[in-house]
């Protein structure tokens, strides 16, 4: 893999990430573009003590351009974008309107390919490869960052789930705090080590792989599950077998392994529904603190999930969901594993 590094036309950082090492990606940005200017601040919740990011300057960002007008396609002769250079492999760069930066953190974008219409899953596994490395190394640098707890690799897919750019990208965020969904995962997980001397994860896992009904497939060296409370109509959580803190400690034969598992994953969900309409998913890589005392107990996992209950009918996050974070899940997580078994690509 070639990494190359420039900045745009406001001095945001732009990495091409390349297959081949010959590649000659360092275009300059014509574009006349002033400093980007944000206004994040991070508040605590005084009754549950939980992080929100206020970033009022987002109004105003891209939504929902004409596929000629792209910011995430190479740029072409009369038609700057984001990506200075005519084509790229994976790119990754700043957000122009990130909820997190400066002392806050900091948001990026990465583009899986110049191909304004596919998606994730119609790559090959050479460029989910590259997606992969990208991930890894966005990870490993922003965790050496000052001030970030935290770095989360996601991918949004389709506007039912609010994405206002069509073209296949996901997104990196530095975080200067631990979320708060990790927060309740590392309390769960040090209260079981203190109680049982085991570790919380390790054992979801062997149980999930040995009772066997919620397994959506499975390798050497990843298994899919759907998890026995699964929150979503159809969600699957994606582990290795060897528990790894994040994307920096995946050993070889895993990383080898992923990309033909996840694209497998990914095409299975567009199957699911029987409709030529893509299915709408979020993907989000969980990823270990970047230090302390939790980060030695957990366990990268991925959870990819859909808001799509059924071909016509979407699950909203209602009165139970959004007002008491108690979840009510149409389909029961089996069946929703047995369907994922079934439309395996024959």
């Amino acid at each position: 893999m070639k990494r190359t590094s420039t900045r745009l036309a406001d001095g945001r950082e732009i990495l091409y990430y390349d297959a081949d090492d010959g590649a000659a990606r360092a275009v300059p940005d014509t574009r006349p573009l002033d400093a980007s200017a944000t206004s994040s601040e991070v508040r605590r919740d005084p009754l549950l003590g939980d992080p929100v990011v206020i970033a009022s300057h987002r109004q105003a960002r891209t939504y929902h351009p004409p596929a000629d007008a792209c910011p995430l396609c190479p740029s072409t002769e009369g038609r700057a974008s984001e990506v200075p250079a005519p084509d790229y492999d994976v790119v990754v760069f700043e957000n122009r309107f990130p909820s997190l930066a400066g002392d806050t953190g900091r948001c990026e974008v990465i583009c899986f390919t110049p191909d304004h219409l596919t998606s994730f899953a119609e790559l090959d596994e050479e460029r989910a490869a590259l997606v992969l490395a990208a991930w890894t190394d966005r990870t490993a640098e922003l965790s050496a960052h000052a001030g970030i707890r935290q770095v989360y690799c996601f991918e949004n897919r389709g506007a039912e789930i609010g994405v206002t750019l069509a073209h296949p990208h996901g997104q990196i965020y530095a975080f200067p705090f631990i979320t708060p969904r990790t927060t309740r995962m590392l309390a769960t997980v040090a209260a079981h080590r203190a109680r049982t001397g085991g570790n919380l994860f390790e054992e979801v896992l062997a149980a999930e792989r040995a009772e066997g009904t919620r397994i959506v497939l499975e390798g050497e060296h990843w298994t899919a599950f759907v998890p026995y409370a699964a929150r979503w109509p159809y969600e699957v959580h994606l582990h290795p077998h060897r528990r790894t803190a994040d994307l920096t400690t995946l050993d070889d034969a895993a990383r080898a392994e992923f990309p033909g598992l996840y694209l497998d994953l990914l095409r299975r969900f567009d199957r699911l529904f029987g409709s030529s309409a893509p299915t709408p998913y979020i993907s989000a890589w969980h990823q270990a603190p970047v230090s302390g005392e939790g980060r030695a107990d957990f366990a990268l996992h991925l959870e990819l999930f859909t808001v799509r209950r059924t071909a016509d009918k979407l699950k909203y996050l209602a009165g139970t969901e959004s007002g008491m974070e108690a979840y009510m899940n149409d389909v029961r997580p089996e069946d929703a594993a047995a369907r994922l078994r079934e439309v395996a690509d024959r």
